[in-house]
């Protein structure tokens, strides 16, 4: 970790763990610790979320910021460190104030919309940035500003008719309707009237009569406009006001959180996942943590029934996990639910690494699905001291010790090498946590980790559960089984079982030879509708002396077109007489719906 935030964070950590986090294993918020975040906007991708972030410098006595970072999630728990993919130096005729900016897809790219300090003029201007990933690198669009009138704040939004609106402003709220090619636009910018019915009163200030401050998020739901807004420095609040109309009138509809979190401003994204919304915004809850030194924390919500939002205080919890965490497949260190006392940076090998580690640091991971057991740990390491220990814990960072790998100095801290270790004890769903143990100073970098599980049939029977392959292994009960490329729960392929015609068809494997009768088996099997919402299940069809019985192997659940739903249970399979035939497959309870499948695990 950088050594100032370091340094805060051993100074205050007996003050953090039993004043701000009285429950360790519940503190989840905020969602990064190894840096200052802020300005959080999040986006729905293939699966996962995206929250863009900027970055407050370390010991900042204003907002000095010089790059933006980018991290992901498939579980709302477990947040993967992308890195940092554009800074000022992405734009050329930027000098300063990498603020707070908003990323949208369109047209199979993604375009960032950022504020920054146009060096010829002194002022703020908008610039706007693309990549053909989410994570990047960016790349600066058009070699100038967007728009240039010294304000700052952009948020776009893409309207049903295809028109996108890019709103940003403060003082003053601003929209200018976009070209399709999403670097230019058409008309001029236009001033939104800034009414006390629109966006409430401010008192004592006669120069803004209004709560509207700054950071506009406009999004729409069941027909209805919403502009959620930070209001009314200093401190900031979060209100919001809606609209029958992307371009208004706006009537103020209140107070969603209100001042709140040790952060004189506040700055708000709301998106939809997985059947749940989420409310992401910054506050000064880390050490050394305030106004210029903030962080990104993220709660879940329910919209009322008449569609107004609900009051939302900000916690240290966060919002419960959607589904687990499969530790039998390659898992990156940067990947966590809290740390303590590390940091992340590139490795030499891609990606990132988890590194400047020291006696005590901890990595958790959360809901960490073992089924049956693991029997060994591997993970990558490098060490450019003479190494230390990682101890894998349960529960907490002092909790029950199921396996410990040494590591020695490897001859550089990007020279790396596979470690693999025996573990005991490691069954069901657990927080586990990767805690660090040596002598003084660094002790070493970790890039990834995979556990494998215990023998006697332990493992994955389903032969491409990654759906990497193809359709290699799989075979559909009913309609058309193709590969998907264009939706991924991971990787970059998912199975498309389309042309349905019964509830009962769907991707399948025999697994007869693999079985053992009266035996525990964990399913994990991630879906997505391509269209409708049907409700999903894994099933075994275990035939035997003639009888076919059939095995719910995990309960319902909704399968929806904007994100992946996980299926997971834990069931007794046994038969009696010969068995014959042993098929698993994914269903629907009804409907015929078309459906994706990833990610599938059947120990």
């Amino acid at each position: 970790m950088r050594p100032a935030l370091r340094t805060v964070l051993c100074t205050v950590g007996l003050l953090l763990t039993t004043v701000l986090f009285p429950s360790a294993a519940k503190a989840d918020n905020p969602i990064v610790q190894t840096i200052y975040t802020a300005d959080p906007a999040p986006l729905v991708h293939n699966g996962r979320v995206y929250v863009y972030t900027g970055h407050d410098e370390d010991g900042s006595t204003y907002f000095t910021m010089r790059d933006w970072h980018v991290y992901s999630t498939a579980d709302m728990a477990n947040w993967t460190d992308h890195g940092s993919p554009m800074s000022l130096s992405t734009f050329a005729w930027a000098d300063a104030n990498a603020w707070a900016g908003h990323v949208t897809p369109r047209n199979g790219r993604f375009y960032w919309y950022v504020p920054v300090r146009d060096r010829a003029t002194g002022s703020m201007a908008i610039g706007v940035a693309v990549a053909d990933s989410p994570t990047g690198p960016f790349r600066d669009a058009i070699g100038r500003p967007l728009v240039n009138n010294g304000e700052i704040d952009p948020n776009v939004f893409i309207d049903d008719d295809g028109q996108a609106y890019l709103y940003w402003g403060n003082p003053r709220l601003w929209y200018v309707r976009l070209n399709t090619d999403m670097i230019s636009y058409s008309g001029s910018p236009t001033q939104i009237p800034l009414t006390t019915a629109g966006y409430g009163t401010r008192t004592g200030n006669a120069s803004r009569p209004t709560l509207f401050e700054e950071a506009p998020w406009v999004f729409k739901r069941n027909g209805l406009y919403y502009n959620v807004f930070a209001a009314e420095c200093c401190s900031e609040f979060i209100a919001y006001s809606t609209a029958p109309s992307a371009t208004g009138p706006w009537t103020y509809r209140g107070t969603i959180m209100p001042r709140q979190g040790s952060s004189f401003t506040n700055h708000a994204g709301i998106v939809d996942f997985n059947g749940g919304s989420y409310f992401f915004y910054h506050n000064g809850a880390l050490p050394g943590g305030g106004g210029f030194t903030r962080s990104v924390a993220v709660e879940k919500f329910a919209y009322n029934a008449d569609g107004t939002i609900p009051t939302i205080n900000m916690t240290t919890a966060g919002p419960p996990q959607v589904g687990t965490l499969n530790p039998f497949v390659r898992q990156e260190a940067e990947t966590s639910a809290w740390t303590s006392g590390l940091e992340t940076e590139a490795a030499g090998e891609g990606g990132m690494n988890v590194g400047f580690i020291e006696n005590g640091d901890y990595i958790k991971v959360k809901g960490v699905a073992f089924g049956n057991g693991a029997s060994s740990f591997t993970a990558r390491v490098a060490s450019g001291s003479s190494g230390g220990r990682i101890e894998l814990r349960l529960g907490s960072a002092t909790g029950t010790l199921v396996g410990t790998c040494a590591v020695t100095g490897t001859g550089g801290w990007q020279t790396w090498t596979s470690v693999t270790c025996p573990v005991s004890g490691a069954t069901g769903t657990r927080d586990l946590y990767l805690r660090f143990a040596g002598g003084s100073g660094y002790l070493l970098n970790l890039n990834w980790w995979q556990f494998t599980p215990s023998g006697n049939g332990g493992g994955n029977l389903l032969t491409n559960g990654t759906m990497e392959n193809g359709t290699t292994g799989w075979t559909a009960s009913g309609g058309t089984l193709s590969t998907a490329t264009d939706v991924a729960h991971a990787g970059s392929r998912s199975l498309l079982n389309s042309g349905r015609t019964a509830a009962w068809n769907g991707p399948s494997q025999n697994v007869t030879a693999q079985l053992t009768n009266g035996k525990n088996y964990t399913t994990s099997v991630w879906v997505r509708s391509q269209n409708g919402t049907p409700s999903a299940k894994a099933t075994l069809a275990v035939t035997a002396n003639g009888t076919t019985n059939y095995h719910q192997l995990t309960p319902a659940q909704t399968a929806d077109t904007n994100g992946w739903t996980q299926l997971t249970g834990t069931a007794t399979v046994s038969w009696t007489g010969t068995l014959t035939n042993a098929s698993f497959y994914i269903e629907t309870a009804a409907g015929t719906d078309g459906l994706y499948i990833d990610d599938a695990s059947f120990q």
